[in-house]
């Protein structure tokens, strides 16, 4: 495994232009940052008017940037929603509608859509769920949806329930009333009233006729059927084996460098972005594996393996594995892991699988990246690994690593890549998913030294693009900048032999879905 990321060497170097073994990804363009003292949060891209809308949390407002020049995007108009609640999560657009979901200013109290025209003339207000944090229309832009996370407040004392408001996209256009909200609820066994499920990100099959919408805490997916308005069911997505070759990690910042091995513990997958494509006729979802605690003032399930008690003879066949250098410093759930139950953990779960996954409808894992991501990290731009935000310290590895968190899909020339910002590490990490199965890792571009944080990105097809070529823009959250990248066949003679060799390899082995243990051979 070690000779096959070594021929990432070849395939990184200095941020700008990105040759990989199959596509280069070249900066064409940026403005930076977006607004005084801003971030760049969610970006999404309106063909028929060639802009970008990017939302500044720290100034509660939406940026609306002109990429008719993408090699010189323009900033051309600004919305600001101060006046509305706390915080701006999210925007989408659609045939000239924008949409942008604010909490209000006690974020537990219910939150706003704000709708606005292509003039950045205000339609009206809709009030949705506590803590709206995406808005994304159907494909036919008929339907807009927004995922209500209901988070608790710091104490705990105050839960709202988590939702999915659906509003009717076309009576706001044919200037009607947008009151009008169908809100559907959430269940499972461990949360009956909906009140520990967190609905976060929302993708759409290509008809718009089911939404997949992740509760990251939770660890699972709702099935949503749109013509109904029916919550379908809830998909838990169990746990990946790192026990296994293939699926290690770093898991530790106290162990004198870069150390990707096995180790006995399973990890949440816990996507952040999730998207939809279709491969022979059905839909495969792909994940970030970002991971994220509960962590409030009032609950708190994080706890370091050197803190717990494990029991004997489960962890027999590994000594010494609370010390530092080994899983002691490995933030893991309080919440799983006694199977017994009888005080102490027979298994191990952390937060997030530090990869990125691709699964079926019902929510069968199709393929895994297991442990390439911190691999190619390590080859790359090891003085960067597992660091935040880019920084020079490995202060990451105990805690989630370089954290997969914006997705995008993109074609060209007949086959599928995914890209996947890495929050942390704020490098991009690109796969060849043109067959799911036989998904390989096709390059790691590391960041610039201006840009931190990648949070969403948006593919631009090439019939969409004002250049006629495929284009990613992606908005990075700490640095407060907006990139615009080219996707391109690689030059000649960029594809070194060993990287070949790489993608053939099979993938490495997958937990099964339906259990969220590890698998015991």
């Amino acid at each position: 495994m070690w000779q096959s990321v070594l021929a990432l060497s070849t395939l990184v170097g200095p941020p700008g232009d990105h040759a990989t073994g199959a596509v280069s990804l070249s900066e064409i363009g940026r403005l930076a940052p977006i607004g005084s003292g801003g971030s760049a949060e969610v970006i999404v891209h309106d063909a028929d008017s060639q802009r970008l809308y990017v939302t500044d949390p720290v100034n509660a407002a939406v940026h609306a940037i002109s990429m008719r020049d993408p090699s010189r995007p323009t900033r051309v108009g600004r919305i600001d929603l101060a006046d509305i609640g706390s915080s701006v999560n999210s925007v989408a657009v659609s045939s000239g509608l924008i949409a942008v979901a604010v909490s209000a200013r006690d974020a537990v109290d219910p939150g706003t859509v704000a709708l606005y025209d292509h003039d950045l003339r205000p339609l009206g207000r809709v009030p949705v769920g506590a803590t709206p944090d995406m808005v994304a229309f159907t494909p036919d832009g008929s339907t807009l949806l927004v995922a209500n996370e209901g988070e608790p407040n710091e104490a705990c004392t105050i839960d709202p329930p988590g939702s999915i408001s659906l509003i009717d996209a076309r009576a706001i256009e044919r200037g009607g009333d947008p009151v009008g909200v169908r809100t559907i609820s959430f269940w499972s066994p461990s949360a009956p009233d909906g009140r520990d499920l967190e609905p976060e990100y929302i993708a759409i099959d290509s008809d718009g006729s089911t939404a997949f919408v992740v509760c990251q805490e939770n660890n699972q997916v709702a099935i949503i059927d749109l013509p109904s308005a029916r919550l379908r069911s809830m998909v838990d997505l169990g746990a990946k084996d790192h026990s296994q070759a293939g699926q290690g990690l770093d898991a530790s910042d106290r162990d004198g460098g870069i150390h990707i091995r096995p180790w006995p513990v399973a990890g949440l997958y816990q996507p952040d972005s999730i998207v939809v494509f279709e491969h022979e006729g059905r839909t495969l979802i792909a994940t970030a594996n970002e991971g994220d605690p509960r962590d409030y003032k009032g609950f708190s399930e994080i706890a370091r393996v050197a803190d717990v008690t494990l029991d004997a003879d489960a962890f027999a066949d590994w000594p010494d594995v609370q010390a530092p250098e080994r899983l002691g410093r490995l933030r893991v759930t309080t919440t799983r892991g006694d199977t017994d139950r009888d005080g102490d953990f027979d298994e191990l779960y952390s937060f997030g699988a530090r990869s990125v996954s691709i699964w079926t409808e019902r929510g069968e894992l199709v393929w895994d990246s297991g442990d390439q991501i911190e691999r190619a990290i390590a080859e790359g731009t090891p003085e960067r690994f597992n660091s935040d935000h880019g920084g020079a310290d490995e202060n990451r590895s105990d805690d989630r690593g370089p954290e997969p968190e914006a997705l995008a899909i993109a074609r060209l020339d007949g086959r599928r890549y995914l890209l996947c910002g890495l929050e942390r590490v704020s490098g991009i990490a690109l796969f060849d998913i043109t067959e799911p199965r036989a998904a390989s890792m096709v390059g790691y571009i590391p960041p610039s030294d201006a840009d931190a944080a990648p949070e969403t990105m948006v593919a631009i097809s090439a019939e969409r693009s004002p250049t006629g070529r495929p284009l990613v823009a992606v908005a990075y959250e700490v640095s407060g900048t907006v990139v615009i990248y080219e996707l391109a066949p690689a030059p000649a003679g960029d594809a070194p032999h060993e990287f070949d060799e790489i993608e053939r390899k099979e993938g490495p082995a997958i937990a099964e879905p339906s259990d969220p243990a590890w698998p015991r051979d």
